[in-house]
């Protein structure tokens, strides 16, 4: 029996598509938007997402510098030992994300910096899958969640289902900071949402 180190590569290749895919929607970008910052078809993209195109040096570089990660998150290279992550923060809607998690699937974990507004300003909630946790860090934040219209202080703390139509913004002319926790359906912290008595 002769070892064969296409076998070793093949469930870390297998691996890539559904990595891309992640990356792509935590990051909120569509594939023809993803296609003009890459030069790479959108065709070319779907494929590789979902793995029939095999995954080349020449297409992971570009999507690496896209999505601003190390080449080795897109492939699961296997961790070095050293458990500090290496924020790459990017900005999205005028909004900051701080990545505090380095791995692709699973839970997500973000600092948010939502610069300051009016603190009333229409809001246009929508609905994805997925369980959502915030803690306010510092500032108010202003959370609109089903019928509810709460706004949360620095310590305070909401937990709700994507599913459930929502949007937030700051809750006045300051910058609010919040840490984000987002997983899949089915992922759920264990802090319920209250509304704020003030």
């Amino acid at each position: 029996m002769t070892d064969n180190p296409t076998d070793d590569l093949t469930p870390v290749l297998t691996a890539v598509g559904p990595r891309l895919r992640a990356l792509r929607r935590q990051r909120g970008t569509t594939l023809t938007q993803l296609a003009e910052t890459t030069g790479i078809s959108v065709s070319t993209l779907s494929r590789l997402e979902s793995g029939q195109r095999r995954p080349t040096l020449e297409l992971l570089l570009p999507l690496a510098r896209a999505h601003r990660v190390p080449l080795d998150e897109l492939v699961g290279a296997p961790p070095t030992g050293d458990p500090r992550v290496h924020p790459r923060p990017f900005t999205r809607h005028g909004r900051t994300f701080v990545p505090l998690t380095r791995h692709l699937g699973g839970m997500h974990a973000f600092k948010l910096v939502i610069p300051g507004g009016s603190g009333d300003e229409p809001l246009e909630p929508r609905v994805h899958e997925g369980y959502e946790w915030l803690y306010v860090l510092a500032g108010r934040l202003r959370l609109v969640l089903g019928e509810h219209d709460l706004v949360l202080t620095a310590g305070e703390a909401a937990e709700f289902d994507t599913r459930t139509p929502h949007a937030f913004c700051s809750a006045g002319p300051d910058p609010v900071e919040v840490l984000s926790l987002f997983g899949e359906q089915g992922e759920r912290m264990h802090v319920r949402a209250r509304p704020s008595s003030k």
